[in-house]
């Protein structure tokens, strides 16, 4: 009797859960092994799609920022005023974008905003380079300082920046620290303690509660943004940890770049962190100290994406794929995780047949061994068709970009894999600046000098244990 019960309990959970992951999964391979999962694994299964496989931050995202229509996508606070004329000036801007505009297009379409000149866009090495920046911005702040980040290690590098956001909270400054729930677990409550007894805002993103219906691994807030009086912004692919100096002697060093921007497209970045705030604290952000009028800085042409599980469609993945099948002449990419949808392979590929010459460069060290192996799993089918590939360094590069033809740059807190691409908040800038795209471009030319090329007789020669190992890792890669 108690079998008969346990066995109807088991098919009726799988059945409700299988025909949930057939309708709402856009992936078929997706459906296809949730509707396994759930019938393989008594009653575990089930759990398991209902605890990850259900996507229901789309619709808390939808109440609490009032449906697809942002509230700062309309005019009002945030508006910028030099930015906005030369956003009108779109014969301007397209002369600057040259021959992709199509890719321009796309932009337009995919994130209903506009291109915004007046940008100064610069490059920050290494930790060594770009905390100081940061703490100099945090030093400086008159009004508001924002910072978002997916780690926030109670380290040395840490506590400098926990000690300046609570400086800059006793000089009156308006102070909000939004960390991930997962990402910076370990060290939120020291860090939040501190900050919160000199009147700064801490709030964690979906941290981890129980009972374990509320137990979130997926859809972690990925972004890196700090904001500062809403004119000087920074984003990137660093975090808040010591392991991003160089000079860090610890297994788990990781070299990046992170940027400092001014102009226009710093509301974008402010924009973004005011929406993961309203989600996450339930309160809105506005007013001149965190939306000035903002003038140009520069030259660049810039636009923000942000791209999450609260959105319609993946805007980072269908601004990579129109990047890259936009491309005439050169594509790089530099990822730490490459674990790329078949949408993505195929432009790489195509881009490739067309002439166009395509690098991929990932690290040679990972902290995650398995993300290593599942990357393996797709070099094959990109070298049969003269897609390059390059393994760098003795130690984790943590770095991501996307540059096309020398002239456009994807610069953010995106990886070139799945998780990025469907379950992650993520926050990246599209720049059109041939200056800072042939700095980049010239950086990763001397990392490709001294990687290892990847090879097709390379991946064949592997153990045929470890290839099957590194095609089963493939199976689950959307999750990992």
């Amino acid at each position: 009797m108690l079998l008969t019960v346990f066995v109807g309990l088991w098919m009726s959970l799988g059945v409700v859960a299988a025909v949930h992951a057939i309708m709402y999964k856009r992936e078929p391979a997706s459906a296809g092994l949730w509707a396994m999962l759930v019938f393989v694994l008594p009653i575990f299964g089930p759990w398991l799609y209902w605890a990850f496989g259900i996507n229901r931050i789309e619709r808390r995202a939808m109440r609490r920022l009032g449906g697809r229509q942002r509230p700062f996508n309309s005019a009002g606070d945030g508006s910028s005023g030099a930015g906005e004329d030369a956003a009108r000036d779109v014969e301007m801007i397209r002369r600057q974008v040259g021959h992709l505009v199509s890719l321009q297009r796309v932009g337009d379409r995919v994130t209903r905003l506009a291109l915004e000149d007046g940008n100064l866009v610069e490059p920050l090495f290494h930790g060594e380079n770009a905390y100081p920046a940061m703490l100099e911005a945090i030093g400086s702040a008159e009004r508001s300082v924002t910072l978002a980040s997916y780690i926030f290690d109670w380290d040395e590098v840490g506590r400098e920046f926990a000690h300046a956001l609570s400086d800059a909270a006793d000089r009156g400054v308006a102070v909000h620290v939004l960390a991930d729930g997962i990402g910076a677990v370990l060290s939120f409550s020291a860090m939040g303690r501190y900050l919160m007894r000199s009147g700064a805002k801490v709030v964690a993103f979906f941290p981890l509660r129980f009972p374990l219906g509320r137990l979130r691994l997926n859809l972690r807030n990925h972004r890196k943004i700090l904001v500062v009086d809403g004119r000087v912004g920074f984003t990137g692919g660093m975090n808040i940890s010591e392991k991003h100096l160089m000079q860090h002697k610890a297994a788990g060093r990781s070299e990046d770049v992170h940027f400092r921007l001014q102009g226009p497209v710093v509301a974008r970045l402010q924009h973004t962190f005011a929406e993961d705030w309203l989600l996450a604290a339930g309160r809105q952000l506005r007013g001149e100290a965190y939306f000035p009028k903002l003038e140009a800085a520069g030259d660049a042409v810039c636009r923000g994406v942000s791209s999450g599980p609260d959105e319609e469609f993946q805007k980072i993945h269908l601004m990579t794929q129109a990047a890259i099948s936009a491309a005439e002449e050169s594509v790089y990419v530099v990822t730490p995780y490459f674990v790329p949808s078949s949408a993505l392979m195929a432009e790489m590929v195509g881009a490739a047949l067309r002439g166009v010459r395509v690098k991929l460069v990932v690290p040679g060290v990972v902290d995650h061994p398995y993300m290593r192996w599942v990357a393996d799993a797709y070099f094959r089918q990109l070298l049969e068709q003269g897609v390059e590939v390059y393994r760098q360094s003795d130690h984790f590069v943590h770095m991501k970009l996307l540059i096309v033809d020398e002239r456009w740059v994807f610069l953010g807190s995106a990886n070139m894999d799945l998780r990025s691409f469907r379950l992650n908040f993520e926050f990246n800038v599209e720049v059109y600046d041939l200056s800072l795209a042939q700095t980049l471009a010239a950086n990763i030319e001397d990392r490709i000098s001294r990687a290892q090329q990847v090879t097709e007789e390379m991946v064949i020669a592997r153990p045929a244990l470890h290839r099957f190992r590194d095609g089963f890792l493939k199976l689950f890669s959307a999750n990992l």
